[in-house]
C-alpha cells in the first residue's frame, strides 16, 4: 500500500511545519512545575506531607522525559542538532536517563513495531510479550508470566529505577567515549542535585520514601503512557515483510480524549500519527488523525482506537493470554490452544 498520498496530503495542509508556540508554552509550565515543587518541598520541611510533593515531582519527571522524547524526534527545532541538544539535556540532565540509550532503542522500536526479533520494546524482560518466550521462561520470571496481566501495573512501580539502571549500563558498556563523557557528567550532576538536598534535608527514613515514591509514581506513569500504544496489537512474525504505511496502522492503537488526553499522555494517544510522522510536533497530530482516519477507511485498513480505560484492559487481557504458554504443558491445555 502507497503512503505516498497520506503524505502529500498531510504536507500540503501544512501539519509538519515546526510549532514554536506550544513548544514555548509547554516548557515554560515545565519551569513554573518545577519551581513548584522546589517550593512545596522547602516549605513542607520534615513532613510526611513531602511525599506528596514526590509525586508530583514524578508526574514533572515524566512530562519532562515526553518533551525529551519529541526532541529525540526532531519535532521541536528545524535544526536536528538543535533538537539533539535538547533532548540530550532534558533525558540526561533533568530526568537522569540516557538520551543516546533512548534514541538507539526508540529508532529500532519505529522501525519495526511488534516485529520479532526486531522491535527491543517486545523482547523478553520480567514481561513476555510473545508466547514462546514465555514458554521458555524458569523460576521466579516464569511465576510473574502466569500472573503478569494482573502484576503489570504493580511492577510498574519498579520500572523508573529499571530505566536509570539499563540507560546507565547501555551507555556504559556500548556507548562512545564522546557519548560516555557527555552523558555520564550530566546523569551523575541529576542525581547530584536530586538526592543532595532530599538527604540533607529530610530525616533518613523520610528521605528514602520520598524518592520510592517519586520512582514509582515516574515508574507508573510512563509505563501506563507507552503500554496501550501497541501491546495486544498485531505481532508481527520476524520473516514477515509489510509496506511501511500497513505496519505502522496495523501494530498502533490511539487513544481518544482529544487535547487533555494529548498532555496528560505526551501526544502519545496519537501513536498511529506518530509513528507515521515521528516528526510531526504534538499540536498538528490531531488534525492528521483525520486524514490518515479516513484514508484508512478508503483502503479497508484497521484503524484502532480506544478509551484508556479499554486500552488497559486490553492490555491486561493480552498479557494474561500470553502468560497461558508459561504454564505447564498439562495446565489447561485447552486454553492454551484458545490463546493461540
Amino acid at each position: 500500500m502507497s503512503f505516498t498520498e497520506v503524505a502529500r496530503t498531510v504536507r500540503d495542509t501544512g501539519l509538519l511545519r515546526r510549532s514554536y508556540h506550544f513548544y514555548g508554552w509547554f516548557g515554560g509550565a515545565l519551569v513554573l512545575a518545577f519551581a513548584g515543587v522546589v517550593t512545596g518541598f522547602v516549605l513542607l520541611g520534615d513532613s510526611w506531607f513531602q511525599l506528596l510533593i514526590a509525586a508530583a515531582l514524578g508526574v514533572v519527571f515524566t512530562q519532562v522525559a515526553f518533551l525529551g522524547h519529541e526532541a529525540s524526534h526532531r519535532t521541536v527545532f528545524t535544526s536536528g542538532p538543535a533538537n539533539d541538544r535538547l533532548g540530550r539535556v532534558l533525558s540526561a540532565l533533568v530526568v537522569g536517563i540516557s538520551h543516546q540509550w533512548w534514541m538507539t532503542k526508540h529508532s529500532r522500536h519505529h522501525g519495526n513495531p511488534n516485529k520479532r526479533g526486531s522491535d527491543p520494546d517486545i523482547e523478553p524482560d520480567t514481561i513476555t510479550f510473545v508466547e514462546e518466550d514465555a514458554a521458555k521462561t524458569r523460576g521466579v520470571i516464569r511465576w510473574v508470566n502466569q500472573r503478569q496481566g494482573w502484576l503489570f501495573f504493580p511492577l510498574l512501580t519498579l520500572e523508573g529505577l529499571n530505566l536509570h539502571y539499563r540507560s546507565v549500563a547501555s551507555l556504559v558498556t556500548q556507548g562512545t567515549r564522546k557519548q560516555r563523557w557527555t552523558e555520564l557528567p550530566m546523569i551523575a550532576l541529576h542525581f547530584g542535585l536530586y538526592l543532595v538536598p532530599v538527604f540533607l534535608f529530610l530525616p533518613l527514613g523520610l528521605a528514602f520514601a520520598f524518592i520510592g515514591v517519586q520512582m514509582a509514581v515516574f515508574g507508573v506513569y510512563m509505563g501506563a503512557s507507552f503500554a496501550p500504544n501497541h501491546k495486544g496489537m498485531m505481532i508481527v512474525p520476524a520473516d514477515m515483510k509489510m509496506d511501511f504505511f500497513s505496519k505502522q496502522v496495523l501494530t498502533s492503537r490511539n487513544i481518544r480524549g482529544g487535547w487533555a488526553m494529548s498532555i496528560l499522555m505526551g501526544g502519545l494517544n496519537y501513536q498511529i500519527e506518530h509513528h507515521l510522522f515521528p516528526n510531526m510536533a504534538r499540536p498538528h497530530l490531531a488534525k492528521a488523525r483525520e486524514i490518515v482516519r479516513e484514508y484508512c477507511e478508503a483502503q479497508d485498513v484497521p484503524y484502532t482506537e480506544t478509551s484508556l480505560i479499554e486500552s488497559y484492559g486490553i492490555v491486561i487481557e493480552y498479557l494474561n493470554r500470553v502468560g497461558l504458554a508459561a504454564r505447564d504443558p498439562f495446565d489447561c491445555p485447552e486454553r492454551m490452544a484458545m490463546g493461540r
